[in-house]
């Protein structure tokens, strides 16, 4: 089993994120660290403070030195998508190769609306987001792109500098919906993240994805799967760790390859000496 943090940049202060992060680095049991893409918090005072993520990001990727870096997961609808190639192409430069593209259609209504962001109906919204991933990829991975669909057009696009990682960082799309995220998943990802309540839910969706796979010819075993597990911040930290564990015994022998812990939003760097202990003999 392989582990990652997430830390919710909501209700908080970019020092305590960063010293989190900073701490995560020198724990090789933490392959990678996440963050999320919104610009309101998600929980308690939706007034209160959120820092912004793909900003945040490139900053973490320059205080660390080994973790891989994403943002789990980025929101289609916030960007053009040539604008968030290139700012994937420069996290991944300034990180040295180290960035997790993570990438979803978007659902939030209430920043769309705050913002005056158009949130289009669902089936647009994957319209526009399996053009976005594909342009994405032509400008990440090709020195030229020409690209004609009904929302995204590129002329002799460039992207410049490349990435680090070619031909481009490994992508993660974010999501559960049968027919459109999974067989996004199928065509473009090299990592798929859910959030499921445990394994019961979780293996039909595996099931699916296994079978939007066979509809384009790729295999699943390529696609690394993973799922989130809260750290409850409201109890004691060592029964909130315990109770962690069990729920990864669980996807663990469901086949999830990846398990990603969401700290709590007060967590110092303190909480990641136990974790370390607890998870480094299940990895």
């Amino acid at each position: 089993m392989r582990f990652a943090i997430k830390t919710r940049p909501e209700h908080t202060t970019w020092e305590r994120m960063r010293d989190v992060w900073v701490a995560a680095d020198e724990f090789d049991v933490f392959e990678s660290a996440w963050n999320w893409d919104h610009f309101y918090p998600l929980s308690g005072d939706l007034a209160g403070p959120n820092l912004e993520g793909w900003t945040t990001l490139a900053a973490l990727a320059q205080a660390t030195r080994r973790i891989r870096v994403g943002c789990q997961v980025t929101g289609m609808i916030y960007r053009h998508p040539a604008v968030l190639a290139n700012m994937a192409a420069t996290v991944d430069v300034i990180s040295n190769g180290r960035l997790e593209l993570g990438v979803g259609a978007g659902w939030n209504q209430q920043e769309c609306d705050a913002y005056g962001i158009p949130l289009p109906p669902l089936r647009e919204r994957f319209d526009r987001f399996d053009e976005g991933v594909e342009a994405m990829i032509g400008l990440l991975r090709d020195p030229v792109t020409t690209f004609k669909g009904s929302y995204v057009a590129l002329t002799e696009a460039r992207c410049e500098p490349k990435p680090v990682q070619r031909p481009h960082p490994p992508i993660t799309i974010g999501g559960k919906g049968p027919r459109r995220t999974l067989g996004a998943v199928a065509r473009w990802a090299q990592a798929w993240n859910v959030i499921v309540a445990d394994a019961d839910e979780w293996h039909p969706l595996k099931e699916t994805l296994v079978v939007r796979c066979a509809e384009v010819g790729r295999d699943p075993a390529e696609i690394t799967c993973s799922v989130n597990v809260r750290i409850d911040g409201d109890v004691p930290q060592e029964e909130a760790i315990s109770a962690a564990l069990d729920q990864v015994a669980g996807f663990t022998a469901a086949g999830v390859d990846l398990i990603v812990l969401n700290l709590p939003l007060d967590a110092t760097p303190e909480i990641l000496r136990p974790l370390a202990d607890a998870l480094a003999p299940l990895s």
